[in-house]
């Protein structure tokens, strides 16, 4: 027995990194999931790993019809969608304000706020009569920039901290029918990738080693967690019932993140 035994999940950006793990995860608890992939090669690589209870759409999360594409054929397919997780996303790789354009500023930030926080609001849009009619719930994927400076620059922070506001408005607007709710992990070694606008379409985390190592170094648990290691939050939250009684929270699973400053005093006075 799963704890997602029956339920069907339309995920975002399935194709790598803790999307991919996440296509993983929920198959294990039992669920059947219907994937929305930007990449071409990326779906195609899903569709071949992949049995009959994952379908695969090549499409945009920041489009509106990609998302009712996903979602119907969910529905074709599996007769109902219970959870919609909103995961796909761009990073700024730290651009901070001085090492940005203006040029930069405005295309970044209309990319970046279009696959972080549009995207969502169109999937909800997309799901939400599904979601009302089988009693769902609907997932963000955030970050530690969601709740914490420093986990990127002013356009990824200013993001994530919108699509915080936006978990908050939507359950709050949704009650009691559809959950909503949001997971902030910390960082962890994939092929993330920024706004082409920026040219920053390229992996960020091309040195798989030196990457985890600063990973570890700004946690407080002093480990760079794998994508698999951030997919239970998602389990928690989705599962009828052990995440019934939550809804408008935003889990933070960000490796010890908030305790980064008392670590950091502990040390300076062990010295």
């Amino acid at each position: 027995m799963g704890w997602l035994d029956e339920q069907v999940v339309v995920l975002t950006g399935g194709g790598s990194g803790l999307g991919r793990a996440l296509v993983d995860t929920l198959l294990e608890e039992g669920a059947r999931v219907a994937v929305l992939e930007f990449s071409a090669d990326k779906a195609t690589q899903l569709r071949e790993q992949c049995d009959e209870r994952v379908l695969v759409v090549q499409g945009d999360a920041g489009s509106y019809d990609a998302n009712r594409e996903v979602v119907a054929a969910a529905v074709d397919a599996f007769g109902r969608v219970d959870c919609f997780i909103a995961n796909a996303g761009l990073w700024d790789a730290n651009r901070g304000v001085e090492a940005m354009t203006p040029e930069q500023i405005e295309v970044g930030f209309d990319d970046i706020f279009r696959l972080n926080v549009k995207a969502p609001l169109l999937g909800m849009k997309a799901v939400v009569d599904e979601l009302r009619a089988s009693k769902g719930s609907f997932m963000v994927s955030l970050s530690n920039s969601a709740l914490y400076p420093g986990g990127g620059g002013p356009l990824y922070i200013a993001s994530k901290h919108a699509g915080m506001g936006l978990v908050k408005q939507l359950a709050y607007e949704l009650a009691p029918d559809v959950r909503v709710n949001g997971v902030a992990p910390a960082g962890m070694v994939t092929d993330l990738r920024g706004p082409a606008s920026m040219g920053l379409e390229g992996a960020v985390f091309a040195d798989a080693e030196a990457s985890a190592r600063a990973v570890a170094d700004k946690s407080a648990l002093h480990r760079c967690p794998d994508p698999v290691d951030y997919t239970g939050a998602y389990v928690l939250l989705a599962s009828r019932r052990y995440g019934i009684t939550t809804s408008g929270s935003v889990l933070d699973v960000a490796n010890g993140k908030g305790l980064i400053g008392r670590v950091a005093d502990d040390l300076l006075a062990a010295r």
